[in-house]
C-alpha cells in the first residue's frame, strides 16, 4: 500500500521547524543503518534519498504524510541526521546542540521516535547513548532492527535476543525494506500513536501551541 508524502522542510535550525501541528514520527540511527530506505518502503515511494556516503543527511527533513481518500494529512515524518560515522561523527555531534537536541527535548508534537539499528551488526555504544537521551527526555521510542533479511531464522533470533539484552526496556521490532517484513506491524506502532495524540488533542480543546 502506498501512502501520499510531501516534503515539508529541511531544517538545520530550530528556526526553522515548521509550526508544530501534527503528530510527528522521528526516525534516528547511526550511518548506513538503512533509514531512508526504512522511509521509503514505509511509504511506497522514494521519499528519502538513499546514498551509498555515510552521514549525506545533514539536517531534519519534515515530510508530510496522508492517506489516499483522506483529505488532510495525518502526521509528520522527520528524517534526521545520521550519526556514528568516524568521519563526520565530530561534525554531526557539533550540530546536535543547535538543532537535533532542542527538537528531541522539546518539540510538543513529537509522538514516536523509531530508532533504528543494524540486526547484522553488534550494539553499539551510539545507540546506548542515543536511548539514554530519548529515557532522560522523556519520549517514547521504538527499537527496529534492520536489514533482518541478511540473517537466517536462527541468525535473526540470536540477534534480537542480544538486543533485547543490551536494550531491557525498549519494544523491538525486526524489519527489512528489502521484503516488507515488519512494514505492516511498523505502520500499526505510528498510526496508534499518532490517533492517541489526534484524540487527546480533540479532548483538550484548542492547541496550545
Amino acid at each position: 500500500m502506498r501512502v501520499l508524502s510531501r516534503f515539508l522542510a529541511a531544517a538545520t535550525d530550530a528556526a526553522h521547524f515548521p509550526v508544530p501541528s501534527l503528530p510527528e514520527i522521528a526516525f534516528l540511527g547511526r550511518s548506513n543503518v538503512g533509514k531512508s530506505s526504512v522511509i521509503n518502503s514505509l511509504v511506497g515511494a522514494k521519499l528519502a534519498r538513499t546514498s551509498s556516503t555515510p552521514g549525506r543527511t545533514r539536517s531534519i527533513n519534515f515530510f508530510e504524510i496522508r492517506w489516499p481518500g483522506k483529505p488532510r494529512p495525518e502526521m509528520i515524518f522527520a528524517d534526521l541526521p545520521g550519526y556514528g560515522y568516524a568521519k563526520i561523527s565530530r561534525e554531526i555531534s557539533q550540530e546536535w546542540p543547535k538543532f537535533i537536541e532542542p527538537y528531541l527535548n522539546e518539540r510538543p508534537t513529537l509522538g514516536l521516535c523509531v530508532v533504528l539499528v543494524d540486526a547484522n551488526v553488534p550494539p553499539q555504544q551510539s545507540d546506548r547513548q542515543l536511548l539514554d537521551f530519548l529515557s532522560a527526555s522523556d519520549r517514547d521510542f521504538l527499537l527496529v532492527a534492520t536489514k533482518s533479511d541478511r540473517l537466517s531464522n536462527n541468525q535473526l533470533q540470536g540477534a534480537l535476543r542480544i538486543l533485547t539484552q543490551e536494550y531491557p526496556a525498549a519494544r523491538l521490532l525486526p524489519y527489512s525494506a528489502k521484503t516488507g517484513a515488519g512494514r505492516d506491524e511498523l505502520w500499526k506502532q505510528i498510526r496508534q500513536v499518532a490517533q492517541q495524540m489526534t484524540a487527546a488533542e480533540a479532548s483538550s480543546g484548542p492547541p496550545l501551541y
